[in-house]
């Protein structure tokens, strides 16, 4: 079977799994499959990729943070299963990725359930982790794994519990994975340790996750907790610690975010002193909530993420990868032109020389036409050889200086598309753009504007109940 009609075949799985967990978004993957046509003939994408594979089609929630913080025991509350190991030392070094099941057992896959199929946000992941760690692709169940559980709460979304950042030797793989799983998430969570709230304690954390949810456009989606909190009850200290704390991730450069603070009430030993208890538990419980309210208005987000970010591939083509093509096109161009200037001059100025050698100048015995198409002929050919060869050399230098990672996609493999052989260096238009590419875009944003308008309808009533009520009564 040839990789575009696996990636037809995924799709399809794709859309049948969507009928039954979130139909709304049944035909949005048709769009995908559209904008993926325009992407495809402009060279951005191969018949092979689909930019709906670049995002994870169910509510995805990770909770980061440092060993000891408490992950895996706030995973548990969440679900109400004894899911993930506790401990106080590294009981799990690896990413386990959390799925309802129907079954009434839980049960533990390895990383390859994951690597290899592509529902899952970790499909192919081997391939990023070889790129950093030679050797380690094929480790996939040293990194990864998934559990099943048939716990509600998980049911329609994806749940990851991550290993602490401390160093060790699978420390680049681990990052990789980290930023990979960031980029996907709706929602992160990223918990810290009371006991230790101290900048050095978690200097790694602050380095990767808080600086790095600073350059990111979708910050909000960043949620801090401070975590086991209960441990300071007795000396009565909440505020000094969470100051502490807030201190630290100022100063490393967060100018903003939400703050919580929490414990597992199941785990905690309470204090003699009930205020002060109850203090903390109000607190807790407060705080809680908050945080169980983003959990739970994740499928809500991830169905406008889905469709803002089909908004934002579509003016990314529009406006950065076609901009970026012409622009490498022109310059192209530029070079080609004045090269075939210079051979053409070079090889006239060779063949007079030669000519005028041989004597060929003596205008009272003039050439055959026959000697005269010959020397044309092989001047146009020595110049066709030369220049096609110049053109392949300029356009690979070219291309080395463009992206070919970028959301929207391979904008080196654009370029190469325009300059194959039988494309003119003097052709302005961006091959696979035009009225066409053109129209299908605005098509597709169209779409998304009903997509969005049905959303607004389905979770707000912007025009009121008596609106509402008419209408009704009209029909």
């Amino acid at each position: 079977m040839t990789p575009d009609k696996k990636m037809t075949q995924r799709l399809d799985r794709l859309q049948k799994h969507l009928e039954r967990e979130n139909p709304v978004l049944v035909s949005v993957v048709d769009r995908y499959r559209a904008l993926d046509q325009v992407a495809q003939k402009i060279g951005l994408l191969k018949r092979s990729e689909s930019y709906a594979t670049q995002i994870s089609w169910w509510p995805l929630i990770s909770v980061l943070g440092t060993f000891s913080a408490g992950k895996s025991s706030f995973i548990n509350s969440y679900v109400g299963l004894d899911l993930q190991q506790t401990g106080n030392q590294a009981v799990d070094d690896r990413f386990t990725v959390v799925s309802y099941s129907t079954d009434s057992e839980i049960r533990t896959l390895p990383g390859l359930a994951l690597d290899s199929d592509p529902r899952f946000p970790f499909y192919k992941i081997s391939k990023d982790i070889e790129e950093v760690s030679e050797g380690e692709g094929a480790k996939i169940d040293n990194y990864l794994q998934m559990k099943a559980t048939p716990s509600e709460k998980v049911r329609g979304k994806i749940l990851i519990d991550s290993p602490g950042f401390d160093a060790d030797e699978q420390r680049k793989s681990t990052l990789r994975i980290t930023d990979h799983i960031i980029d996907l998430s709706d929602l992160v969570l990223v918990l810290f340790d009371a006991r230790h709230p101290e900048p050095g304690a978690m200097q790694d954390t602050l380095e990767h996750l808080v600086r790095g949810a600073q350059r990111r456009n979708d910050s909000g989606k960043f949620l801090f907790i401070l975590n086991q909190i209960d441990t300071s009850a007795r000396d009565d200290n909440l505020e000094q610690i969470v100051s502490s704390w807030q201190k630290a991730l100022i100063q490393t450069g967060l100018v903003s975010g939400r703050f919580y603070v929490m414990f597992n009430e199941a785990l905690a030993v309470p204090i003699e002193d009930k205020s002060v208890w109850e203090r903390y538990v109000s607190k807790r419980e407060s705080d809680y909530e908050k945080i169980n309210k983003r959990i739970d208005g994740v499928s809500t987000d991830r169905i406008y993420r889905i469709i803002g970010g089909m908004e934002s591939l579509v003016n990314q083509i529009e406006q950065q990868a076609i901009p970026q093509i012409r622009q490498a096109k022109q310059l192209w161009r530029r070079r080609v032109v004045w090269i075939d200037v210079l051979i053409a001059t070079l090889l006239l100025g060779t063949s007079s020389y030669t000519t005028y050698a041989l004597g060929m100048w003596d205008f009272t015995a003039l050439p055959s036409p026959t000697v005269l198409l010959s020397a044309a002929a092989a001047f146009i050919v020595v110049f066709l050889v030369l220049h096609f060869f110049i053109r392949d050399k300029v356009a690979e230098g070219i291309a080395e200086t463009l992206s070919v990672g970028e959301s929207y996609g391979n904008v080196r493999q654009a370029f190469l598309k325009n300059t194959n052989f039988f494309r003119s260096v003097f052709f302005d238009k961006p091959a696979g753009w035009g009225r066409g590419a053109i129209k299908k875009l605005d098509i597709i944003r169209h779409d998304i504007e009903s997509f969005v308008q049905e959303l607004n309808d389905r979770f707000t009533r912007p025009a009121g109940k008596e609106l509402e009520n008419e209408n009704k009564q009209e029909n």
